[in-house]
């Protein structure tokens, strides 16, 4: 990574946050790419379980912070953190220059934010629990000046803070900054993880002969009730969930996978699953029709690509979403909806990284687009004016394999 090593003053960033409020931020999730684009090894040297004592992470050196980027977040359009195998680091000049800020163990998968002080990485590949289920949690409560050792993770789904000690990820619950988890309840027959808003209000996927159904809870999991189901023609392979509001979920069912190609459908409700509105139902001619739908079926609209990109949502009517295309010579695009899903727009530009892309917005107009790759360098770029344009702002340092 071409990093500028400074002992500046850092400034605190990660995504979606406007300023120094506790307010919950934009949501995003990594989807699971197509088979063509797999995941980063971890790699090992210093455990992040070394940082317990309140001191500053070893300073390393750009060369420490090869390999591609596993994760991103953003406060504000110039300030951000970018993480890899082994290592954090953020820019406060919108990628022009890098401030490496942790360097440890482990490959960072997650890192997210409730404000410009308070933050937290989630590491896979150190002490991670029985059978390596979950992630190693770090965190910081001076933007990033100083990485501790939280806690744990116990599973791989997506975490987030709703306040300095509370946070879920999938079904688990800890209240006290992850030091502790509990198990929440969830219904059988689960696709993908289980996505809890808050203590009352979460949604499930599940699946059961040949259909499949979203779940909604409002008494944090004691209850469960259908709140939509539809037949399927194949198998549903995963299922992400995601909300900006008690009553808000924007759910993506993944289908099958065939000929570097992947089927998938996304439908959203912002009245606690009363309504559904299909907002894509990708089908595709090597892996069939889309999940809840038949290939004569035109309902909803078509993102770019043949396979699901990363899902990101800013509010209950904004959100974007890459499509990826295992054939092309760019690969990644990302389109959007600015109306909750009525309407949706693909954007026109694609960018490398056949190890899929990674994405974080401030807010509905200003954010971040990586292209990931195994032997050629991460790229990134900005838009200010919604994804109508990606403008190049950083190529990172190759991939150690590419060395």
């Amino acid at each position: 990574m071409k990093l500028s090593i400074a002992a500046s003053t850092f400034l605190i960033a990660l995504t979606g946050c406007r300023g120094a409020s506790v307010s919950p931020q934009p949501t995003e999730a990594n989807t699971a790419a197509p088979s063509a684009a797999p995941t980063a090894a971890s790699d090992a040297s210093v455990s992040p379980a070394d940082t317990d004592k309140s001191t500053p992470s070893a300073k390393p050196t750009a060369a420490a912070a090869t390999g591609m980027v596993t994760a991103v977040r953003l406060a504000d359009p110039k300030s951000g953190w970018t993480a890899g195998e082994g290592w954090i680091a953020r820019t406060d000049d919108a990628g022009k220059h890098w401030s490496m800020q942790y360097q440890g163990s482990g490959t960072i998968r997650q890192v997210f934010a409730l404000n410009g002080t308070n933050a937290w990485a989630a590491v896979e590949g150190t002490d991670t629990g029985a059978g390596g289920a979950g992630y190693s949690l770090l965190g910081t409560a001076d933007g990033g000046k100083h990485w501790t050792k939280a806690g744990m993770v116990p599973n791989k789904g997506f975490l987030h803070f709703v306040n300095k000690t509370e946070a879920y990820s999938a079904n688990a619950k800890t209240t006290d900054g992850g030091k502790t988890w509990s198990t929440l309840p969830v219904p059988e027959r689960l696709v993908g993880d289980a996505y809890f808003h808050d203590a009352k209000n979460g949604w499930a996927v599940t699946q059961n002969k040949d259909a499949a159904a979203i779940m909604r809870t409002a008494d944090g999991g004691k209850t469960w009730n259908t709140v939509m189901s539809r037949t399927l023609a194949g198998q549903l392979n995963g299922a992400i969930i995601r909300s900006a509001g008690a009553e808000d979920a924007w759910v993506e069912w993944i289908g099958d996978s065939g000929m570097t190609q992947t089927s998938y459908s996304l439908f959203h409700s912002v009245d606690g699953g009363k309504q559904w509105l299909t907002v894509l139902a990708n089908s595709t001619a090597g892996a069939g029709p889309a999940p809840g739908f038949t290939m004569e079926n035109t309902e909803g609209h078509k993102n770019s690509g043949s396979g699901p990109g990363p899902l990101y949502v800013v509010n209950p009517s904004t959100a974007f979403m890459g499509g990826y295309c295992g054939a092309c010579d760019l690969p990644n695009s990302v389109g959007k909806t600015t109306d909750g899903g009525k309407t949706w727009i693909n954007g026109t530009q694609s960018i490398e990284g056949y190890a899929g892309a990674l994405l974080a917005m401030a807010d509905d107009k200003q954010g971040w687009w990586i292209g990931t790759d195994h032997t050629t360098p991460s790229v990134m770029y900005t838009t200010s004016d919604g994804g109508a344009h990606w403008t190049k702002a950083h190529t990172f340092d190759k991939p150690k394999s590419a060395s």
